[in-house]
């Protein structure tokens, strides 16, 4: 009877491992032709195997766990695997060379005007790679992997762009957004991987906190009109629209330099710049190296705003700000004082015990530390005037006799019992 209740017990750990496996197996697709269509439009991990591979059969459970985590962490990558004896074409696209291999197709091909069209109207901003192999294309690859997870990578021919695309050379690097596209020259944007990293966003944005922190990678100087999105009045819409408008029709000349936004409400902007600025406002930032700039004129119109920018650019406009010893200083103390603020705003009682109770117990300690020094100074003193009144009297009779006369030998007097209790007595 034991012997059948254990064999039904492994029976059940059999059925629960193979639907725990059948499970993970589930998020794991099985690749065939049809791959090359539909890796368009997804970003696919992929394990190429061999059915006779040993490792690859021992890889195939640590695969199935593979495509659970990814589908439960939400990850806009896909999980499959294919056979590459079976579809040799592709694993030879893939430049799989052994078993198993494991390819992350980061760069998806665009082969017809159609799906270029499709993914314009998909993606905000997107890059795309023009040409065939070279060594362009092996540091696009490079930055693909890095910055997967931020933006877009397409190949495509040169027949395929659009025909308002304009190319000078080939290969070429382009990044299409606000309906427009740029061309990426090694000799003005420098390093392929930071012009990408400088051009993932689009020129004009709503800002908030996390986006400026993003943006402080990119090197640009950053011009938010700083407004309150619930008042309608014209001076509040027309800094955003003025913004807008120069982030629009001027970005030929500031893309490289500038990026352009606005922020509802300037409670973030304050804790930023430690200062209260008054709404509706216009300020500049370097996320780099915490400097800012301020408004010194009145702006009307977008010529206006452009001069401003351009008095940046030349240093005409003073930089506030920065990253000194001195604003370090000044950062520690503004966080502070906006710590305990912001706790007694909030809760009073709770302000008044976090912050008194150690101020009461540091009082304490101090009066305790000073009385002791106290006591211990007149300890002392009481000390000092007994010995010196001793020590004017003179030697007592009893000293005397004990002294010894001129001539006899110091012999040292031993004091018997006897003695030491008529002394007590004394």
């Amino acid at each position: 009877m034991a012997t059948g209740r254990r064999s039904a017990g492994l029976r059940l750990c059999a059925t629960v491992f193979l639907l725990d496996m059948a499970f993970c197996k589930g998020f794991v697709e099985d690749l065939d032709e049809s791959f090359k269509d539909n890796r368009k439009d997804d970003i696919w991990l992929v394990d190429f195997y061999a059915p006779w591979c040993g490792h690859c059969k021992k890889l195939e459970p640590i695969w199935n766990e593979v495509g659970l985590e990814m589908k439960n962490i939400g990850s806009p990558v896909k999980v499959g695997k294919m056979d590459a004896t079976s579809y040799s074409s592709i694993a030879s696209e893939f430049g799989v060379r052994g078993y198993p291999t494991i390819k992350l197709a980061l760069i998806r091909p665009l082969p017809s005007q159609q799906m270029f069209e499709h993914v314009q109207k998909r993606h905000r901003v997107f890059f795309v790679y023009i040409g065939g192999e070279s060594p362009l294309k092996e540091k696009y690859i490079d930055t693909a992997s890095e910055l997967i997870v931020y933006t877009y990578f397409f190949s495509a021919s040169e027949e395929v762009v659009p025909e308002y695309v304009t190319l000078k050379e080939m290969p070429a690097v382009l990044v299409f957004k606000d309906e427009t596209y740029f061309v990426y020259d090694e000799y003005e944007d420098g390093d392929l991987s930071s012009w990408i990293n400088r051009e993932r966003f689009q020129n004009y944005l709503t800002v908030d906190g996390f986006l400026l922190y993003e943006l402080g990678d990119t090197g640009k100087l950053v011009a938010i009109a700083v407004i309150d999105e619930k008042n309608t009045s014209i001076e509040h819409t027309r800094l955003k629209s003025i913004i807008q408008e120069v982030a629009r029709d001027y970005r030929d000349q500031f893309h490289r330099d500038f990026q352009f936004g606005h922020m509802d409400g300037n409670d973030y902007i304050n804790t930023l710049l430690m200062d209260e600025l008054k709404v509706p406002t216009v300020v500049v930032l370097n996320t780099s190296n915490q400097q800012y700039f301020l408004l010194d004129r009145q702006i009307k119109n977008a010529e206006d705003m452009v001069q401003f920018i351009n008095n940046i650019l030349d240093g005409t406009v003073e930089a506030q700000g920065g990253d000194s010893i001195l604003q370090r200083l000044k950062r520690i103390v503004f966080d502070a004082k906006s710590t305990i603020v912001s706790v007694f705003k909030s809760s009073p009682l709770m302000g008044c015990f976090l912050f008194g109770l150690p101020l009461a117990v540091i009082s304490v300690m101090c009066y305790g530390i000073y009385t002791a020094d106290t006591d211990g100074g007149c300890a002392e003193e009481r000390y000092e005037v007994s010995r010196s009144d001793s020590e004017s009297r003179g030697p007592t009779e009893e000293s005397k006799e004990q002294e010894p006369r001129s001539g006899d030998a110091l012999v040292p007097t031993v004091q018997g019992p006897k003695d030491v209790l008529e002394k007590k007595k004394d």
